[in-house]
């Protein structure tokens, strides 16, 4: 897909963060769009944006962890818009806390956003992209689908299992040459909200090291390591579609962690663990 003029882009998150910085870029590039977020003031607000760039926008409150209300709104973005052309997976959660401490109802809250709803969004819109005749599917994984962290099972193993997810589908479409493709999403730190809302269990403080608390660490996250703004995302990951990229990665931390994995695919774990020995908050 080298152009989207003209296209039809779904996309999950787009109250805020990555999802609003995707679809006013694309409103640039003359796509059309249906926009969801749990938050419908948030998504509403970028559809008035996105309008202003003479697009046809529709904005829809949506939970992308119920199933049903995500193939409804995929048959409504069809009787739209007639066809629909991308679907950007990008809304998400994220939690932190141990293995031992976090809750099954922690784990299964994120899985059920983080990954449940990709599955749901791929599988509901994936027939009508192959109906337009071009079409591709975008997951945001992480750079926490590379690597894992101490801290981070949850986070981790939904984006690890979006990145297991997309990379599959992107081989069996390449097989079938049916005019759609896939690709893997792999942000390092962005500024978004992400952080700000997350989870986060009291356990992390014998990760973090200290008596420190929730506020406190949500705050060193953002001042260490949210770096690379939304709409810079936004560019990279619209440039990775037009390019057919099967894998996109976002910020030079990305880049080095993802080098880091292939070099030590075992070992690298040991520098993570010594790495938060020596930088410890508190």
């Amino acid at each position: 897909m080298k152009s989207f003029d003209n296209k039809v882009a779904a996309i999950t998150g787009a109250g805020s963060g990555i999802g609003r910085a995707l679809a006013l870029q694309l409103a640039e590039e003359h796509c059309h769009l249906a926009l969801s977020d749990i938050n419908l003031d948030s998504v509403k607000e970028t559809a008035e944006l996105a309008k202003k760039k003479g697009v046809k926008v529709v904005a829809t409150k949506l939970d992308v962890a119920d199933k049903k209300a995500v193939e409804a709104w995929a048959n409504k973005t069809q009787e739209e818009f007639g066809k629909v052309n991308l679907i950007f997976n990008n809304a998400g959660v994220a939690q932190a806390g141990t293995v031992s401490e976090t809750s099954m109802e922690d784990y299964e809250w994120l899985m059920g956003i983080n990954f449940w709803g990709v599955l749901y969004g791929t599988k509901a819109f994936l027939p009508l992209l192959k109906q337009s005749g071009e079409g591709h599917v975008v997951n945001i994984s992480s750079i926490f689908g590379l690597f894992s962290q101490p801290g981070m099972s949850a986070y981790n193993a939904s984006k690890f299992a979006v990145r297991g997810l997309t990379e599959s589908l992107r081989q069996e479409l390449d097989l079938e040459k049916c005019g759609v493709s896939a690709t893997s999403i792999h942000p390092g730190g962005i500024r978004t909200n992400i952080a700000k809302s997350a989870r986060m269990d009291e356990s992390m403080s014998q990760v973090a090291g200290g008596d420190t608390s929730a506020d406190a660490l949500r705050n060193k996250f953002d001042e260490f390591l949210l770096r690379t703004t939304p709409e810079k995302a936004a560019q990279v990951i619209l440039s990775g579609v037009k390019r057919n990229a099967r894998r996109v990665l976002i910020g030079a931390d990305a880049s080095a962690v993802d080098t880091m994995q292939r070099l030590l695919p075992q070992g690298y774990q040991k520098i993570v663990s010594t790495s938060m020995k020596l930088l410890r908050f508190g």
